[in-house]
């Protein structure tokens, strides 16, 4: 192995692809353009690995404007207003460092939205963590909750929903995946496609640092026992100085000065100065320069590599430099002309007067490696078999304290009342319910949004998981009364390089696209993180789905608090009995095997459609998707949650009561309707062909269930609000 194989290796290239770029250049790239090249090439930028199968993914629709390929999604959400979202993933950085790591993760998906003329209006957030009796777990808890908090509601934008799970597979890699939706006129949408020849490339925002240099290609690497070592990797943020960027940036875009605009992301100066040119089939000329750094003596590769955050890189049109600068200067952030767009098709870099380095644009972008890896499909696993005696023998009431207080089901309370939920003022649906919702600002229109995942089901079969994963979006939007729109993804697995890890990303990916195809709820924008491991062990397979739906008018908005006294509640699909992967499998009977539940799209798509017909009619009450925990524990929340009991029917089914009321089939939503409307609800749910029983009536104060076990709110309230609360004050 040569000397300069050596160093490619050491910045995550392979040799094979070292020696194409040798090929490409015709010549031995020197160390800036090597690093370079490592950043343009690894996995977080390039999706080397995903690309092929990505491209399978439905992404268009009446509703889309902007598909995946631009820095965010944007959907159409009538009256000349569109919602920009995006989520991305910050893994190994919050891993290493979780509040920095947390925080850059918030502030890199919200320049994402309000580069392209955006203003965020609400966060979300999906957040995985080790077992909550490992070591690290509680600290790294505390450390994103606190970064997370901290970027989010020092920028002024709320944080609406989110999720959080707990999995021993996590324990050697945490997931964070940030969310951000933005609204824009739809006239008003900037791209990040460089147009024109001499236009003058501007540099704006925060000084250039030595924080964050090679943050991109750490993140498409495992870890290992040197994990410490890569803390210089994590960026470090400041969402004061990201908040005068917004301001300054949407100050900017009011006018007609910026032909493209892209922030400093991944790979920092270089990704987006070469992404631009890129699109725009357009050389780039760069002086470095001139390029505004904190720190003395910083070379080309470091210049060039470095993620310092809240910076952005700007095209404008000729003649309007002072323009800008004044709104810059206004707003107190640096503002430097450091290049121009050429006819070259090349990225030309120039430092102390020498050209340090000339690459073809379309050698990083067009012709960076694309591969088919090897995979396995997965088996579709066999039923346990449980014993009916053995489920028999179980006291309802024990299973309820146990399930309700599982970290995966638990209030997350102590976690979103860190987060300012309300600022801006037009919060309607805070966190703890099936979707955060916010009204958009001085209209009756409101945006419903949630983050999903499932790594259990993924695991066990990784087609249905992500088939399911979709439906759970989709049934988390109706049951706020929200016609589901568009999503956006965060695909986390483990190395491209397994067989196995790979076939779980690509079985996952095609049950998401088969989904996303029948319930007409096309991807916009997503995110791939794979090397999500410790060694060898990756962590087991966490698509997350960010769902965005839209309510017309927010008075007919739905929460799932029971209302009132006297009403009938009704379980909407069909209850099979599917115990396997369930919660109550692996918290009761530690069982962790068997197969996931199956996903009918059809009755997916009738069901959620014929909810949103019972809400336009004004006849749901309240409402709540059946999911993690089944029937029982999706009753007890409502319980919780409207402070109100319920006297719960036999059950007529056939099936063991337990496997009834834990079970965790999909398609299925418990709502709440008035007595005088029942015939007509039922004329609804008979007419388009939807399963449906009557579980009981809303009473005071306790449920009871076949008037033998009674237990009170405040035991079930006791029982899903403490744990989490406890653990973190231990």
């Amino acid at each position: 192995m040569t000397v300069n194989e050596k160093v490619a290796i050491d910045h995550g290239l392979k040799a094979d692809e070292y020696k194409k770029i040798c090929n490409l250049l015709k010549r031995t790239p020197n160390l800036t353009e090597l690093g370079i090249f490592s950043a343009m090439w690894n996995e977080h930028c390039s999706y080397k690995s995903s690309r092929l199968h990505l491209k399978k993914l439905p992404t268009r629709g009446k509703k889309v404007i902007q598909g995946p390929g631009e820095n965010a999604g944007v959907i159409d959400i009538e009256d000349g207003d569109a919602i920009v979202f995006k989520i991305e993933s910050h893994n190994h950085p919050s891993f290493i460092e979780p509040y920095q790591g947390a925080a850059t993760g918030v502030g890199g998906i919200m320049r994402d939205v309000f580069t392209m003329g955006a203003r965020p209006i609400a966060n979300l957030n999906s957040i995985h963590f080790g077992s909550p009796q490992h070591k690290k777990t509680k600290n790294l808890l505390r450390g994103v909750v606190h970064g997370i908090g901290g970027y989010g509601n020092c920028m002024g934008v709320p944080t609406i929903a989110g999720q959080t799970s707990f999995d021993s597979s996590y324990n050697g890699n945490i997931l964070v995946n940030a969310m951000t939706l933005g609204l824009v006129k739809k006239d008003k949408i900037f791209y990040s496609k460089a147009a024109g020849l001499n236009k003058p490339v501007i540099y704006v925002g925060s000084k250039t640092g030595r924080d964050g240099i090679h943050g991109a290609s750490m993140a498409s690497a495992s870890f290992d026992e040197k994990i410490e070592e890569k803390k210089p990797t994590v960026q470090v943020g400041d969402p004061f100085t990201e908040k005068l960027l917004l301001e300054a940036c949407l100050e900017l875009m009011a006018g007609d000065s910026i032909i493209a605009i892209q922030d400093m992301g991944a790979a920092g100066l270089t990704s987006s100065s070469i992404e631009m040119a890129s699109k725009g089939n357009l050389g780039i000329e760069i002086n470095l320069n001139k390029v505004p750094c904190r720190e003395t003596k910083m070379t080309p590769y470091e210049i060039m590599l470095s993620e310092s955050q809240e910076r952005m890189l700007i095209v404008l049109e000729n003649g309007k430099e002072e323009l800008a600068k004044k709104i810059f200067d206004k707003w107190n952030l640096d503002f430097a002309v450091i290049g121009k767009t050429t006819d070259s098709k090349n990225i030309e870099l120039f430092f102390d007067e020498q050209k340090v380095a000339s690459i073809p644009i379309n050698t990083l972008v067009e012709n960076s490696p694309m591969y088919d890896r090897q995979w396995k499909k997965a088996k579709l696993p066999q039923k346990n078999k449980i014993k009916k005696d053995d489920l028999k023998k179980l006291k309802i009431k024990d299973v309820i304290k146990k399930i309700l207080s599982n970290p995966n089901i638990c209030s997350k309370e102590w976690i979103w009342q860190q987060y300012d939920h309300t600022v801006m003022g037009d919060t309607i649906q805070k966190p703890g319910g099936d979707s955060g919702v916010v009204r958009v600002h001085g209209t009756n229109k409101a945006i419903a949004a949630t983050v999903d995942s499932s790594a259990v089901y993924c695991w066990a079969h990784p087609l249905s998981g992500g088939k399911q994963i979709v439906c759970e979006s989709w049934r988390n939007l109706i049951s706020v009364g929200a016609t589901p729109i568009a999503i956006t993804n965060c695909l986390n697995f483990g190395s491209p390089e397994n067989e196995e890890n790979m076939g779980e990303f690509v079985e996952c990916v095609q049950g998401i696209g088969e989904a996303c195809k029948y319930l007409n709820f096309p991807v916009v924008s997503g995110n791939v993180s794979f090397y999500n491991q410790t060694k060898e062990i990756g962590i087991k397979p966490t698509p997350s789905i960010g769902g965005v739906g839209l309510i017309k008018d927010y008075t007919k908005m739905i929460t799932m608090d029971f209302k009132e006294l006297n009403n009938l509640v009704l379980l909407i699909g069909k209850t099979e009995g599917h115990i396997d992967q369930s919660l109550f499998a692996r918290t009761i009977l530690n069982e962790k095997n068997g197969p996931p539940p199956e996903i009918n799209l059809f009755n997916e798509k009738n069901n959620g459609e014929t909810i949103l017909q019972l809400i336009k009619e004004n006849f749901v009450k309240s409402a709540h998707d059946v999911s993690l925990g089944g029937t029982l524990t999706a009753i007890c929340k409502m319980c919780i949650k409207g402070d109100k009991g319920i006297i719960l029917d036999k059950p007529k089914s056939l099936i063991n009561e337990i496997e009834y009321f834990f079970s965790e089939d999909q398609g299925r939503y418990i709502i709440e309707i008035r007595p005088g409307d029942l015939k007509k609800v039922i004329k609804i749910l008979d007419e388009n062909s939807v399963h449906y029983e009557k579980l009981g009536k809303i009473i005071e104060k306790y449920m009871s269930i076949d008037q033998k076990t009674n237990i009170t709110i405040d035991e079930l309230k006791s029982y899903n609000t403490n744990w989490l609360t406890n653990y973190m004050r231990s």
